[in-house]
């Protein structure tokens, strides 16, 4: 049965909007709400047999209760339980505490125990009047927000799950990964919310109790399910089968381009080219690294559909972007006939009159841009194929509406999703298991190998002698910084301060600056001085992470490295070594005064060092941060897992992948409860 959704109203009570805020507008929502951690009120504590640092529940008699104005006003309590006494320290109070804490009352106290020169001490321990059951499970802690008291959340936690549905969905006789997930979901829930005493804390925290086991397999199964329905359903829709002409525009590129295909390109242009001659929209996610050539397998599929009569879209996040692969396929089809439409948000318009014209006509039949591509103005004559760079960058809303410029009734474009950012393993079977997925994991030959080197800022002196040396050669140098101008926040070096000291520090060299802040006009301008070869050294902010393309530039400083993501130092590392020349990337870092960097930061830089392969970089980025940066808007806003750990269960997404068509195909009914039960409507997100 579907469960009752809570919707908001005037007359609910604060409390009530709160549950909303969290997420929490079902019974089974509320049942999944699981504790961040536990406090242990289930037993009283002697103040001797307490170790410091330990957190502990007492029951004493007040001794004294005072207010002192020194180091600041605050109300010191001691208490004497027979064994040790303790002085709790109240910097925040009211009237009604110095009540509760008279002198004579005897109270339960709880919170962390500080030893010292003056004796046993709690900082704000919480407190009522000694007496009464002591609870007979650990007490839930949950995440909340302002406004939701714990006591409140704790009783809205229990209603929930005393009302929510939680009958069985596994098909029966399923066996399961570990046979300690072999309990119900109902005994599992209970036990997480209200965990014995004799529980092991650590088993809680590392969530390997069996009860948790259970909670991740039902998770992976519904993600698993909800995957694979999308793909299925899918499967359903129409899509103009583009099969490829011998002879025709893809032939004519191939041999005009001025090199040869890696084995790899070609390998994942058959797969594409296999897609889009079935009629059936492609949903396929082409990954490679840094340079690895997917914008001319994007290119080559874009001729499979104008071969075909239909047009093409390609959009990125980024103008920079968007103008580095607009002047590349002008560069390669426009010999060939092709005519090559462009759409930005800063247009002229004029410009953008004349461009909607050609793209509503279906004279243009490659149309570039950013999401101006997607604006309801924005008529396709017989769109295609559809092609988003950086994928990660767009919302789900944003891939719709580029799937939705699809005029022919009934029909959906075919999709080519491209990263640069390789996806590792786990990822690509579980967030991503809806998408055919192509690699692209060859580079192509001439490519020269980054040296990588990690530099103090201490020595920065030393970075521009080396920049130096690189334009006496002819070269031309990066330098990214992650700030454009002062900020009191964060001491970090900023664009605008380092162009000018660079300025000063090379007389006769021209020296540029780049960021998201400048008119397009004049963003535009510097690219095409530096593309020249003109601009010796161009110091931007991390606008050139993707898409810019200058072989000749040869070294890469980022300063402030420790600053930035894995996968994003990855990327803008990818900016050199592009041509014949050596290249290298130095990336500069800061410490606190007399402090030492973090130990992610430290692990980061490391793996810069010691690796350019990207498919690595990912797989430390996932160990450091976890999914959430590879999945940018896919989630939609949240996380479908909650509790599963992709690095430690492994072996539990393999089960639930293998359980999902069966259930699908077998036991639909229960596949569809399931899916409900822990997706509700999040699994729209998959439709993009």
């Amino acid at each position: 049965m579907p469960q009752p959704v809570i919707t908001p109203s005037k007359t609910m009570s604060a409390p009530q909007k709160a549950l909303i805020k969290l997420g929490l507008k079902r019974d089974i929502d509320l049942a999944l709400h699981l504790p961040l951690r536990y406090e242990d009120e289930t037993r009283i504590v002697k103040l001797r047999d307490a170790r410091e640092g330990d957190t502990a529940q007492i029951e004493a008699t007040v001794t004294a209760c005072e207010i002192t104005q020194r180091p600041r006003r605050q109300l010191l309590v001691t208490v004497d339980d027979g064994s040790d006494t303790c002085v709790m320290r109240f910097f925040s109070f009211y009237p009604s505490h110095q009540k509760a804490l008279a002198v004579g009352n005897r109270i339960r106290a709880r919170g962390e125990v500080k030893g010292g020169f003056m004796g046993l001490t709690m900082m704000h321990p919480t407190f009522k009047a000694a007496g009464g059951h002591l609870a007979e499970a650990l007490t839930p802690v949950y995440s909340t927000v302002a406004g939701l008291a714990q006591a409140y959340l704790r009783r809205a936690v229990i209603t929930g799950l005393d009302h929510a549905d939680l009958s069985e969905t596994m098909p029966p006789g399923v066996p399961w990964p570990d046979p300690r997930g072999a309990w119900t979901l109902r005994d599992a829930l209970q036990f997480l919310h209200h965990p014995t005493p004799d529980v092991s804390l650590a088993a809680l925290e590392d969530r390997s109790h069996p009860a948790w086991v259970r909670l991740k397999c039902e998770e992976l199964l519904a993600q698993q399910l909800s995957q694979l329905t999308a793909k299925r359903e899918r499967d359903l829709l129409r899509a103009p089968a583009l099969k490829m002409k011998r002879g025709a525009l893809h032939d004519q590129l191939h041999k005009a381009l001025p090199f040869g295909l890696t084995n790899a390109q070609q390998r994942v242009g058959q797969e594409i080219a296999q897609d889009l001659s079935r009629p059936v929209p492609m949903h396929r996610l082409l990954q490679g690294d840094v340079g690895a050539g997917k914008t001319v397998v994007a290119a080559l599929a874009a001729m499979v559909a104008i071969d075909a009569g239909w047009q093409c879209a390609l959009m990125a996040p980024t103008e920079i972007l968007a103008t580095q692969h607009f002047a590349k396929l002008v560069g390669w089809l426009e010999p060939l006939g092709v005519k090559v439409a462009w759409l930005i948000g800063s247009q002229k318009k004029k410009e953008r009159a004349a461009m909607l014209a050609l793209i509503e006509s279906g004279e243009a039949a490659l149309v570039v841009g950013t999401h101006a591509v997607i604006q309801e103005h924005v008529k396709f004559k017989c769109l295609g194929l559809a092609v988003i760079d950086e994928q990660h960058r767009f919302g789900v809303a944003q891939r719709l509406a580029l799937r939705g410029k699809m005029q022919a009734e009934g029909m959906e474009p075919h999709m080519l999703m491209m990263t640069a950012t390789p996806i590792p393993r786990t990822l690509a079977m579980s967030y991503y298991a809806d998408l055919d997925v192509s690699v692209i994991d060859e580079l192509p030959p001439g490519r020269t190998p980054i040296v990588t080197r990690v530099v103090s800022d201490h020595r920065r002196g030393e970075v521009v002698s080396r920049i130096g040396a690189q334009l006496q050669e002819g070269r031309q140098v990066y330098w990214v910084c992650p700030l454009i101008e002062e900020s009191e926040a964060l001491d970090l070096s900023n664009a605008t301060q380092t162009h000018a000291d660079l300025s000063e520090a090379l007389p006769g060299v021209m020296v540029g600056l780049l960021h998201s802040r400048m008119p397009v006009a004049e963003k535009k301008a510097v690219m095409e001085l530096f593309t020249a070869g003109v601009m010796g050294v161009l110091v931007s902010t991390t606008v050139i992470e993707v898409g810019v393309d200058v072989p000749n530039a040869s070294l890469m400083v980022i300063e402030h490295a420790e600053r930035f993501g894995l996968s994003q130092l990855h990327q803008l590392r990818g900016r050199v070594g592009r041509g014949a020349a050596a290249s290298a990337c130095v990336l500069l870092y800061g410490t606190p005064e007399g402090g030492r960097l973090s130990e992610t930061a430290r692990e980061r830089l490391r793996a810069m060092v010691e690796t350019n392969d990207g498919f690595e970089i990912a797989r430390r980025d996932l160990e450091i941060r976890g999914p959430g940066e590879f999945l940018g808007a896919r989630q939609s806003g949240a996380p479908l897992l909650r509790f599963a750990d992709l690095e430690t269960d492994g072996h539990l997404l393999d089960w639930a992948r293998a359980l999902a068509p069966h259930m699908l195909d077998q036991h639909a009914f229960l596949a569809e409860r399931h899916i409900g039960r822990w997706l509700g409507g999040k699994s729209e997100y998959l439709k993009a």
